[in-house]
């Protein structure tokens, strides 16, 4: 399973430099049941612009009004304190700038369906058609969610080592256990992007989906879209996401960075031209990265007198201690090793941070490995977009020879 890195919330997306021509909605409510209480409704309302709005339901009756720029997905919840975390009673559905109702007859938002929406529609259909899937995740998924509750715990609570691994062994096995069911929800949200090349709703499975897909899988699907959905705030968001991809992809030139590594040492990618250079994104936390390494340390000790290196790029930036343990505890010390330099505080205010080598070659999930040829070129993507390690193993084989 990799782990994606940036998931975005769902409404934090911004829009482009279109046109924004705001138009009237009404959304109504009729939620039989429901006890008079403020419910609360957050979308993105143009370019910018996040809005959370609440009013009073009365005997399961309320009213929203406001402006639209374009078909948005909105969130709808009683508590914001759990709504964060997705616990709770909470609704999302696709709002476009139309009279709609979202009606329920158990006074459950998760229960409510809404009409006058036609964008709504297309995410009914795709939910749909994961149904099947999702009958036979849904049992694993929420045994995983209840088990890291626990394991959350069990560090609040200062835990002994063994007992914390414990949970972390039956949390990668449950993990391993989802991932056919994630390959399969993959080839249904494809598929349901194939059949509506421009439904929002596939605009947004695709901005999700890219980061994850080789550079000529993602270019095409974008280029299936219409120039008005490219423009859209998905569009132009999957356009960005394109661009940072097309930086750590084959072909492309291999960006140069300098850091300091674990050793307090100073390390510089162009220092290492003429040799075949492995970039392996990873961190302390990630399972796969982590059970990845015996692997890698085979390749290192197998091709490393034949001029090849490994940097590994860590994205423990908020944890050093984490990072030395790990690089220790797995023997991978005989390569050498740089933080990413990532900075959540410029990343949540959306501010440029030229340290974060991340961005520079397009990573959104670990791990991922890039590989860069004597001249600085990079010539292999292998996890996160890119092809698996039997692919890499192949590559380094014919560099190299057996």
């Amino acid at each position: 399973m990799k782990y994606t890195l940036i998931a975005l919330p769902l409404m934090m997306l911004q829009f482009g430099a279109q046109a924004q021509t705001k138009a009237p909605f009404t959304l109504t409510g009729d939620m039989k049941g429901l006890p008079n209480r403020y419910v609360y409704l957050a979308y993105t309302e143009s370019e910018g612009r996040f809005r959370t709005d609440s009013t009073m339901s009365k005997n399961g009756k309320f009213t929203f009004h406001g402006e639209l720029v374009q078909p948005v997905e909105a969130r709808m919840y009683l508590d914001w304190k759990t709504a964060m975390y997705g616990e709770g009673d909470v609704t999302s559905f696709f709002m476009e700038s139309a009279p709609m109702k979202l009606t329920s007859a158990t006074g459950r938002l998760k229960d409510a369906k809404l009409t006058g929406s036609k964008v709504q529609l297309d995410q009914d259909k795709l939910t749909a058609n994961r149904a099947p899937v999702m009958k036979k995740l849904k049992p694993l998924s929420d045994a995983y969610n209840k088990m890291n509750l626990e394991y959350i715990a069990a560090m609040k609570a200062k835990k002994p080592e063994a007992t914390l691994e414990s949970y972390k062994t039956k949390l990668d096995k449950l993990k391993a256990q989802m991932e056919p069911f994630y390959d399969q929800m993959e080839k249904v949200d494809k598929a349901f992007i194939d059949q509506y090349p421009d439904s929002y709703v596939s605009a947004q499975l695709l901005r999700f989906r890219v980061s994850n897909m080789p550079l000529q899988e993602g270019e095409a699907y974008y280029a299936k879209m219409s120039p008005a959905m490219q423009q859209s705030m998905d569009g132009i968001e999957i356009k960005k996401e394109l661009d940072g991809l097309r930086g750590g992809s084959p072909g492309s030139p291999a960006h140069e960075f300098t850091k300091t590594d674990i050793d307090g040492k100073t390390l510089s990618l162009a220092d290492f031209k003429g040799k075949y250079v492995m970039l392996d994104f990873w961190a302390s936390w990630c399972g796969p990265c982590r059970k990845g390494n015996p692997r890698l340390k085979e390749l290192y000790g197998k091709y490393s007198a034949k001029g090849f290196e490994i940097i590994g790029i860590s994205d423990d930036d908020s944890n050093h201690d984490a990072w030395k343990k790990a690089v220790s505890q797995d023997g991978i010390g005989i390569w050498r090793h740089v933080l990413r330099g990532l900075d959540w505080d410029k990343r949540q205010k959306n501010l440029p941070n030229p340290e974060d080598v991340s961005d520079y070659y397009g990573i959104h999930s670990l791990p991922t490995k890039i590989l860069i040829d004597p001249n600085g070129v990079i010539i292999g993507r292998y996890g996160g977009g890119g092809e698996d390690d039997e692919a890499m193993n192949k590559k380094l084989k014919e560099v190299f020879g057996s």
